[in-house]
């Protein structure tokens, strides 16, 4: 891929991770009733965070080649921040996942509230997790790009 791509699909990356954010806590938001149905929110949410991963996946062979080694020696700190950022982001995934899964599970059986409540809890942890990773991760955009 060349640079030009490269770089574009990062700031797509990082767009898209700030709106996977937002949309995380849509699903967080509703889901606090143990009782409502939201499961266009959480198929959506899930859905974008799963398209942000898939991007970043796509870069990352690149950018541990090209960009990773520059932004150490920039900085470790920042280095280590893109470091936490994936796996934030990789939580972010697994608990988008996890609290998608539980709520429509939860759909079979409305006073299943044991579901519900781990539906919540993943979204919550998941809107939470991907601000601390989007943060991160426009630290490191400024710091050193393709």
């Amino acid at each position: 891929m060349s640079g030009t791509w490269l770089r574009a699909l990062e700031h797509v990356h990082g767009h898209l991770g700030w709106l996977a954010t937002l949309a995380l806590y849509h699903p967080a938001f509703l889901l606090r009733r143990p009782r409502r149905r939201a499961v266009g929110a959480v198929l959506a949410a899930t859905a974008l965070v799963t398209v942000t991963a898939a991007a970043g996946a796509l870069i990352y062979p690149a950018y541990r080649a090209v960009v990773k080694p520059a932004i150490f020696a920039a900085s470790p700190m920042v280095g280590d921040l893109f470091e936490r950022k994936e796996h934030l982001g990789v939580a972010v995934v697994v608990l988008s996942w996890t609290g998608a899964a539980f709520h429509l599970g939860a759909r079979e059986d409305p006073l299943d509230l044991r579901s519900s409540r781990v539906a919540f809890v993943a979204f919550v942890g998941a809107a939470v997790l991907a601000t601390l990773a989007a943060a991160m991760g426009s630290i490191v955009a400024v710091t050193k790009s393709f």
